[in-house]
């Protein structure tokens, strides 16, 4: 078990080390108007030495449009849920650590959230603020928030019943304070971990609103706006589909792996 957890782990590190490689160095080592060149008598071209992932519809390569969208995709993602902690942290960390009526209170705003998917949530947000790249990390953000605001409650409520938290109110120390020295120290790692695997969600998220419409919009380079493009296309260039597809599935699997990896180095109880 000990073996296949480590090897896991290797396998999610190798994989997000490669999928940030390509986003943060990729877009600097391609032609700047890669998104966008078009070779109309190269159409659907399928894998060739000179366009090695193929082409689309447009004659436009797929492996520099993979590149772009890496980066597309993870800016949003990791925006995405920056903000839902931003948000998140405070609601939990305020709602676990007082309890009572205000715990009542926030639980209640968050339930309310919670009681749609996050995906249906994302997209009703974006449907109503328009689509493109900064609405779809709002719509995210938000949908995101209440998951992030439980987990964080939870981890607050514990710890504000450890001994430590106690001694220090007894000291006459103010609850501002003890949040800011004592509790929010010993939550942060539950938040580190389910912020990765938030992003690997995310990445998902932004993928099905970009398939359907509401996300990022052409020309820009996007997973999930590819995927979309190439639905009449999977009979005679399949290919099309399968690269950002393949894309999107090693990069949430690389986060996800990474997260099991964090909870195992971060969470004391799973020592």
């Amino acid at each position: 078990m000990k073996r296949f957890k480590t090897t896991k782990g290797l396998i999610g590190i190798v994989l997000l080390l490669a999928i940030l490689l390509v986003a943060i160095l990729g877009p600097m080592l391609i032609p700047a108007d890669a998104s966008t060149a078009m070779d109309m008598h190269a159409r659907r071209s399928p894998p060739t030495w000179v366009h090695p992932f193929g082409t689309d519809q447009l004659g436009r390569d797929m492996m520099f449009r993979v590149i772009l969208g890496a980066r597309t995709s993870l800016e949003i993602a990791v925006s995405a849920v920056v903000m839902s902690v931003v948000l998140g942290l405070p609601l939990g960390l305020i709602s676990g650590y007082f309890g009572g009526f205000i715990d009542n209170v926030l639980m209640r705003l968050v339930d309310t959230l919670l009681a749609f998917p996050a995906l249906l949530l994302a997209l009703t947000i974006s449907a109503v603020l328009g689509p493109n790249i900064q609405n779809t990390i709002i719509a995210i953000g938000v949908a995101f928030t209440p998951y992030l605001a439980r987990i964080i409650r939870g981890e607050a409520l514990r710890v504000a019943q450890m001994p430590y938290v106690e001694a220090a109110r007894s000291s006459g120390t103010t609850d501002i304070m003890i949040m800011i020295r004592h509790v929010l120290p010993n939550i942060l790692p539950a938040v580190i971990v389910q912020g990765t695997i938030s992003l690997a969600f995310a990445i998902l998220a932004e993928a099905g609103l970009s398939f359907l419409g509401l996300g990022t919009q052409p020309p820009a380079a996007s997973w999930g706006l590819m995927i979309q493009a190439s639905r009449d296309q999977l009979d005679i260039a399949p290919w099309t589909a399968l690269v950002p597809g393949l894309a999107v599935a090693l990069t949430v699997l690389g986060l996800n792996m990474f997260g099991d990896v964090l909870r195992d180095i971060l969470d004391p109880r799973a020592k």
